[in-house]
Protein backbone atom coordinates (compact mmCIF):
# COMPACT_ATOMS: atom_id res chain seq x y z
CA UNK A 1 0.00 0.00 0.00
CA UNK A 2 1.33 3.68 -1.36
CA UNK A 3 1.06 6.52 1.27
CA UNK A 4 0.29 9.54 0.61
CA UNK A 5 3.20 12.26 1.50
CA UNK A 6 0.67 14.54 3.38
CA UNK A 7 0.37 11.32 6.04
CA UNK A 8 4.13 10.91 6.67
CA UNK A 9 4.48 13.84 9.44
CA UNK A 10 0.89 12.38 11.04
CA UNK A 11 1.92 9.30 11.32
CA UNK A 12 4.96 10.03 12.71
CA UNK A 13 3.54 12.13 15.55
CA UNK A 14 0.60 9.42 16.36
CA UNK A 15 3.23 6.86 16.48
CA UNK A 16 5.58 8.67 18.75
CA UNK A 17 2.31 9.74 21.05
CA UNK A 18 1.34 5.56 21.23
CA UNK A 19 4.75 4.33 22.04
CA UNK A 20 5.24 6.84 25.01
CA UNK A 21 1.32 6.47 26.18
CA UNK A 22 2.18 2.60 26.44
CA UNK A 23 5.52 2.82 28.01
CA UNK A 24 4.55 5.56 30.30
CA UNK A 25 1.17 3.40 31.40
CA UNK A 26 3.39 -0.15 31.65
CA UNK A 27 5.87 1.93 33.97
CA UNK A 28 3.31 3.57 36.43
CA UNK A 29 1.20 0.17 36.74
CA UNK A 30 3.52 -2.44 35.93
CA UNK A 31 0.88 -5.31 37.60
CA UNK A 32 -2.07 -4.66 35.34
CA UNK A 33 -1.23 -6.72 32.76
CA UNK A 34 -4.40 -6.98 31.32
CA UNK A 35 -4.54 -2.92 30.91
CA UNK A 36 -1.50 -2.76 29.55
CA UNK A 37 -2.72 -5.63 26.83
CA UNK A 38 -5.78 -3.62 26.15
CA UNK A 39 -3.75 -0.51 25.40
CA UNK A 40 -1.60 -1.96 23.00
CA UNK A 41 -4.71 -3.87 20.96
CA UNK A 42 -6.54 -0.42 21.08
CA UNK A 43 -3.15 1.68 19.69
CA UNK A 44 -2.64 -0.85 17.24
CA UNK A 45 -6.50 -0.33 15.55
CA UNK A 46 -5.98 3.53 16.13
CA UNK A 47 -2.88 3.56 14.21
CA UNK A 48 -4.40 1.37 11.47
CA UNK A 49 -6.97 3.76 11.23
CA UNK A 50 -4.88 6.70 11.12
CA UNK A 51 -2.37 4.61 8.30
CA UNK A 52 -5.34 4.15 6.22
CA UNK A 53 -6.55 7.02 6.29
CA UNK A 54 -3.90 8.46 3.92
CA UNK A 55 -3.45 5.23 1.53
CA UNK A 56 -2.95 6.47 -2.08
CA UNK A 57 -4.26 3.50 -4.47
CA UNK A 58 -2.75 3.42 -7.87
CA UNK A 59 -5.94 3.93 -10.02
CA UNK A 60 -6.48 4.09 -14.06
CA UNK A 61 -8.06 7.08 -14.42
CA UNK A 62 -10.95 7.94 -16.70
CA UNK A 63 -9.61 10.51 -19.64
CA UNK A 64 -12.21 12.23 -21.68
CA UNK A 65 -12.23 15.52 -22.58
CA UNK A 66 -16.03 15.45 -22.86
CA UNK A 67 -16.31 14.28 -19.27
CA UNK A 68 -16.33 15.34 -15.67
CA UNK A 69 -15.03 13.11 -13.46
CA UNK A 70 -14.74 12.73 -9.75
CA UNK A 71 -12.35 14.36 -7.97
CA UNK A 72 -12.42 12.50 -5.02
CA UNK A 73 -14.00 8.72 -3.45
CA UNK A 74 -17.22 9.72 -1.24
CA UNK A 75 -20.77 9.55 -1.69
CA UNK A 76 -22.83 12.07 -3.86
CA UNK A 77 -24.93 14.22 -1.35
CA UNK A 78 -26.37 16.81 -3.67
CA UNK A 79 -27.48 17.07 -7.12
CA UNK A 80 -29.18 20.22 -8.11
CA UNK A 81 -29.52 23.75 -9.95
CA UNK A 82 -27.96 26.57 -7.55
CA UNK A 83 -26.70 30.08 -8.45
CA UNK A 84 -22.92 30.48 -8.24
CA UNK A 85 -22.00 33.61 -6.35
CA UNK A 86 -18.03 33.63 -6.25
CA UNK A 87 -17.06 33.32 -9.95
CA UNK A 88 -19.70 32.54 -12.27
CA UNK A 89 -22.34 34.75 -10.96
CA UNK A 90 -25.19 32.86 -12.21
CA UNK A 91 -26.88 29.27 -12.53
CA UNK A 92 -24.87 26.19 -12.41
CA UNK A 93 -25.57 22.54 -11.50
CA UNK A 94 -23.83 21.89 -8.47
CA UNK A 95 -22.84 18.14 -7.49
CA UNK A 96 -21.35 17.63 -4.27
CA UNK A 97 -19.16 14.47 -3.08
CA UNK A 98 -19.31 13.88 0.71
CA UNK A 99 -16.03 12.38 2.07
CA UNK A 100 -15.99 10.34 5.11
CA UNK A 101 -13.17 9.65 7.21
CA UNK A 102 -12.38 5.83 5.84
CA UNK A 103 -11.98 6.95 2.12
CA UNK A 104 -9.33 7.86 0.20
CA UNK A 105 -8.69 11.68 0.96
CA UNK A 106 -6.63 12.76 -2.49
CA UNK A 107 -8.56 15.43 -4.52
CA UNK A 108 -7.83 15.24 -8.28
CA UNK A 109 -8.25 17.53 -11.48
CA UNK A 110 -11.99 16.92 -12.42
CA UNK A 111 -11.15 18.43 -16.15
CA UNK A 112 -8.24 18.93 -18.07
CA UNK A 113 -7.06 22.38 -18.67
CA UNK A 114 -6.15 26.37 -17.46
CA UNK A 115 -6.50 26.99 -13.72
CA UNK A 116 -8.68 30.48 -14.95
CA UNK A 117 -8.81 31.06 -10.93
CA UNK A 118 -8.33 30.08 -7.82
CA UNK A 119 -8.85 31.06 -4.28
CA UNK A 120 -8.54 29.76 -0.81
CA UNK A 121 -11.01 31.01 2.03
CA UNK A 122 -10.76 30.62 5.60
CA UNK A 123 -13.64 29.95 7.34
CA UNK A 124 -16.02 27.75 9.57
CA UNK A 125 -16.22 23.76 10.46
CA UNK A 126 -19.50 23.10 10.37
CA UNK A 127 -20.10 19.55 9.31
CA UNK A 128 -19.50 18.75 5.73
CA UNK A 129 -23.35 18.20 5.17
CA UNK A 130 -24.53 21.54 6.51
CA UNK A 131 -25.83 23.50 3.61
CA UNK A 132 -23.85 26.60 4.51
CA UNK A 133 -20.59 24.93 4.48
CA UNK A 134 -20.11 25.35 0.76
CA UNK A 135 -20.43 28.94 1.30
CA UNK A 136 -18.59 29.51 5.26
CA UNK A 137 -16.44 26.54 5.56
CA UNK A 138 -12.89 26.71 5.16
CA UNK A 139 -12.41 26.22 1.71
CA UNK A 140 -10.74 26.64 -1.93
CA UNK A 141 -12.06 27.41 -4.95
CA UNK A 142 -10.71 25.75 -8.56
CA UNK A 143 -11.79 27.10 -11.82
CA UNK A 144 -10.32 25.13 -14.64
CA UNK A 145 -10.61 26.37 -18.57
CA UNK A 146 -10.84 23.77 -21.09
CA UNK A 147 -9.34 23.77 -24.53
CA UNK A 148 -13.08 24.46 -25.86
CA UNK A 149 -13.79 27.05 -23.51
CA UNK A 150 -15.69 25.65 -20.83
CA UNK A 151 -15.21 26.40 -17.37
CA UNK A 152 -15.82 24.05 -14.50
CA UNK A 153 -15.33 25.09 -10.86
CA UNK A 154 -14.81 23.07 -8.15
CA UNK A 155 -14.60 23.72 -4.05
CA UNK A 156 -12.83 21.75 -1.59
CA UNK A 157 -14.42 22.41 1.86
CA UNK A 158 -13.05 21.42 5.26
CA UNK A 159 -15.85 19.52 7.74
CA UNK A 160 -15.80 19.52 11.19
CA UNK A 161 -13.14 17.34 11.31
CA UNK A 162 -10.64 18.06 8.44
CA UNK A 163 -8.63 21.28 9.98
CA UNK A 164 -6.51 21.11 7.04
CA UNK A 165 -6.96 21.68 3.30
CA UNK A 166 -3.44 21.08 0.84
CA UNK A 167 -4.01 22.33 -2.85
CA UNK A 168 -1.00 21.97 -5.29
CA UNK A 169 -2.79 24.03 -8.27
CA UNK A 170 -2.08 27.85 -9.04
CA UNK A 171 -3.51 30.22 -11.36
CA UNK A 172 -2.47 30.11 -15.00
CA UNK A 173 -1.09 26.40 -14.23
CA UNK A 174 -1.42 23.73 -16.97
CA UNK A 175 -3.21 20.48 -15.49
CA UNK A 176 -4.34 17.52 -17.00
CA UNK A 177 -7.48 15.68 -16.25
CA UNK A 178 -6.99 13.32 -13.19
CA UNK A 179 -3.95 14.68 -12.22
CA UNK A 180 -3.34 15.35 -8.41
CA UNK A 181 -5.27 18.84 -7.15
CA UNK A 182 -4.52 18.15 -3.16
CA UNK A 183 -6.18 16.70 0.12
CA UNK A 184 -8.01 16.92 3.01
CA UNK A 185 -7.38 15.48 6.27
CA UNK A 186 -10.37 13.64 8.27
CA UNK A 187 -13.84 14.18 6.42
CA UNK A 188 -14.82 16.71 3.65
CA UNK A 189 -16.54 17.57 0.83
CA UNK A 190 -16.09 18.71 -2.51
CA UNK A 191 -18.47 20.36 -4.65
CA UNK A 192 -18.28 20.60 -8.87
CA UNK A 193 -20.45 23.19 -10.87
CA UNK A 194 -21.11 22.11 -14.27
CA UNK A 195 -23.12 23.68 -17.28
CA UNK A 196 -26.83 23.66 -17.15
CA UNK A 197 -26.41 21.68 -20.46
CA UNK A 198 -24.34 19.16 -18.74
CA UNK A 199 -26.22 15.52 -18.89
CA UNK A 200 -25.46 14.32 -15.15
CA UNK A 201 -23.99 10.87 -14.99
CA UNK A 202 -24.43 9.91 -11.24
CA UNK A 203 -27.55 10.08 -8.93
CA UNK A 204 -27.96 10.87 -5.36
CA UNK A 205 -26.42 8.36 -2.90
CA UNK A 206 -24.18 7.11 -5.51
CA UNK A 207 -20.89 5.78 -4.73
CA UNK A 208 -17.74 7.61 -6.46
CA UNK A 209 -14.37 7.06 -6.94
CA UNK A 210 -12.10 9.75 -7.36
CA UNK A 211 -10.43 9.92 -11.02
CA UNK A 212 -12.66 6.83 -12.69
CA UNK A 213 -16.32 8.27 -11.65
CA UNK A 214 -17.98 10.17 -14.70
CA UNK A 215 -20.47 12.93 -13.08
CA UNK A 216 -21.20 14.55 -16.11
CA UNK A 217 -21.01 14.88 -19.66
CA UNK A 218 -20.63 17.67 -21.39
CA UNK A 219 -22.42 19.22 -24.68
CA UNK A 220 -19.74 21.41 -26.05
Amino acid sequence: MTLHREGFGTIALALVFLLLLNLGVEYLTPELNWLHTLLLVVSAVFFFIIVQFFRYPKRRPTLNPKQVIAPCDGKVVVIEEVVETEYFKGPRRQISIFMSPVNVHVNWNPVAGIVSYFRYHPGKYLVAWHPKSSTENERTTTVIRMQNGVEILFRQIAGALARRIKWYVSEGQQVGQASEMGFIKFGSRVDVYVPLDAEIKVNLNDLTTGSITVLAELKS
